[in-house]
């Protein structure tokens, strides 16, 4: 089916690795132009930059964190492949270790929510700077989606500022940025897509742990983890105006029917459940 994205010039953030990179190669197989966005490891990239050429993707090095490191990026984007009409920021960090809020350090705190909140602001202000001074035919195709987390939606001990951040692309700034974005391009769309556990490097050492398999699939009717194309998949889809023209202000949950966290039921006993093999 034609999705309608051929030629459309797409921004994917921290396109490195797992659904950033797997959403890459989505919106490339469909013609689309993507300017992969990366902060230090860009090997990845290079596959894919082989097989579709440099005329199709760039790849791109910001620290988003930074604004001129931003303001930079969209730059260099568009002397490459022309303005950007849809981004899909995906960036994010997920510190490993547990701490609890009244153990955790503020130079923590600030790192997550610097990274996967502020790091999203400075992304989706200057695309709207962009975005204003585009022609009327690119604007037709307009799109922010981010993605978040079920933690933002359920909360995730010892992670709360990770849940914090999430909550708050998925929830506030999604709902405030698609009345905004219509002031701009009138036919604009904001979008967010929340996936549960999913296989990636980021997950990788957590998911080896078989009480935290069984924690995360407790409340999920589908009793498995999800991998990174059953995330980037909706993600193009909710990019596409052929499929979504009328969907915007939209937090999809991407997370096999979970219901939410299993807490302190948890006891000895658990560690002797035997996981499914469809688990993994």
């Amino acid at each position: 089916m034609d999705l309608e994205l051929k030629n459309v010039h797409v921004l994917v953030t921290g396109a490195s690795g797992g659904i950033g990179l797997e959403t890459t190669r989505l919106f490339l197989e469909q013609g689309a132009k993507v300017t992969a966005h990366y902060n230090t490891i860009a090997s990845t990239l290079d596959p894919l930059i082989a097989e579709f050429g440099s005329k199709q993707i760039v790849a791109a090095q910001a620290n988003l964190t930074a604004e001129h490191d931003v303001a930079r990026l969209f730059a260099e984007s568009t002397a490459a492949l022309g303005p950007v009409q849809v981004v899909i920021i995906n960036h994010g960090i997920w510190p490993t270790e547990d701490v609890p809020v009244a153990q955790m350090t503020l130079a923590r705190w600030k790192t997550t929510l610097d990274t996967n909140l502020t790091g999203a602001f400075l992304v989706a202000r200057e695309y709207l700077r962009q975005l204003e001074t585009a022609p009327a035919v690119l604007k037709e195709k307009a799109s922010i989606c981010f993605v978040g987390s079920t933690s933002g939606k359920y909360g995730e001990a010892g992670h709360a500022d990770y849940a914090a951040s999430k909550s708050a692309l998925a929830y506030g700034f999604t709902l405030s940025l698609k009345n905004e974005i219509v002031k701009i391009a009138p036919k604009g769309r904001v979008n967010c897509v929340s996936p549960g556990w999913v296989r990636t490097a980021m997950a990788e050492e957590a998911l080896k742990d078989p009480l935290i398999v069984y924690r995360a699939l407790a409340t999920t009717p589908l009793k498995k983890v999800a991998i990174p194309s059953d995330v980037a998949t909706q993600i193009v889809v909710l990019s596409s105006t052929k499929l979504s023209g009328h969907v915007t202000g939209h937090t999809l949950m991407v997370e096999g029917g979970m219901e939410g966290d299993l807490l302190d039921q948890i006891c000895a006993k658990t560690t002797e459940v035997v996981i499914s093999k469809d688990a993994y």
